[in-house]
């Protein structure tokens, strides 16, 4: 048990016994286990936008066992991916890596004005191999999210009561722009929806230098978002002034110094975390690995 580690914890006291060990094992695990800060790989891009598109820059991808392997190797928090490829490593892995079954998906087959993700697994899957946390999507902005939010709901409420925390992906999509997507406003709204729909981890996306919101924009006059430090921040306290754990997309590949630039932004603005996918699993073994380090080493310090 460590200072930082409890402080946190301290913010789920009115959790099941379950849903807090559970957390203390994301949070305990691996290179940074103990600091109050965690990476987790997340591999569910072959589902949602195709497996040549996500798995062809660095063909060892399409085995489900190499992301695993990346995740318990570089010493990750957690491992998070569909159905498919849980159910593909789980027998050999889970116990010795913190498993988070993603229990809905979507693709790029249909239209992008009105996302809905599909529930394709289950709360009783996730016990069944061994996960430590399920992680679910919502998508405020789209005609469908009610429906989302009401699911969710359900999905909280049976986890919660076997012992499950629940990470949600909070992706403003659907009814406005692309720029939209990313502007503070809207990822500072999201991340809060989430935590009021009782998120135990939220995962948005970082922050633009935008307001897109007009009846928001007058309330933002007073709040420093020049910097992406700031916006962080800014994000974080929207996530019930920081008590609850809040980690950061790594987005789309991009080279290794933007990435990094990022992971300081995140961390000197308070973030708990990253979950970086593309951006280490597309690169060659060597230099996925040691970005995933690299990354480490900066939240480390922080």
């Amino acid at each position: 048990m460590t200072e930082a580690v409890e402080k946190i914890l301290a913010n789920y006291a009115g959790e099941s016994p379950g849903v807090v060990a559970n957390l203390r094992r994301l949070l305990e695990h691996g290179r940074l286990g103990g600091t109050g800060k965690m990476v987790i790989l997340p591999v569910d891009q072959g589902f949602e936008h195709g497996p040549a598109r996500s798995f062809a820059p660095n063909p060892a991808g399409y085995d489900p066992r190499y992301h695993a392997q990346l995740a318990l190797e570089t010493g990750c928090a957690g491992y998070a991916a569909p159905l498919g490829f849980i159910e593909a490593i789980a027998r050999d892995y889970a116990g010795r890596l913190p498993l988070i079954l993603k229990v809905n998906n979507s693709d790029t087959l249909g239209g992008p004005d009105s996302p809905c993700s599909a529930l394709t697994s289950s709360v009783q899957d996730a016990l069944r191999l061994g996960c430590s946390a399920i992680g679910y999507t919502i998508y405020p902005g789209s005609t469908y999210r009610n429906r989302m939010y009401q699911d969710l709901r359900d999905l909280i409420r049976e986890a919660r009561s076997v012992g499950l925390p629940t990470i949600v992906w909070a992706y403003a999509r659907g009814q406005m722009p692309k720029e939209a997507e990313t502007a503070l406003d809207v990822i500072a709204y999201s991340a809060h929806i989430a935590c009021q729909l009782g998120a135990h981890i939220v995962k948005v996306k970082p922050p633009t230098d935008v307001i897109w919101q007009e009846a928001a924009k007058p309330h933002y006059e007073g709040i420093a978002h020049a910097t992406l430090e700031e916006r962080i921040r800014h994000v974080v306290q929207c996530c019930f002034e920081g008590k609850r754990i809040v980690i950061f997309s790594g987005g789309a590949a991009k080279g290794r110094q933007a990435v990094l630039d990022e992971i300081r932004a995140i961390a000197a603005g308070g973030g708990n975390g990253s979950i970086v996918g593309r951006n280490a699993f597309q690169r060659s073994p060597e230099e996925g690995a040691a970005l995933l380090a690299e990354i480490m080493d900066i939240y480390a310090k922080a």
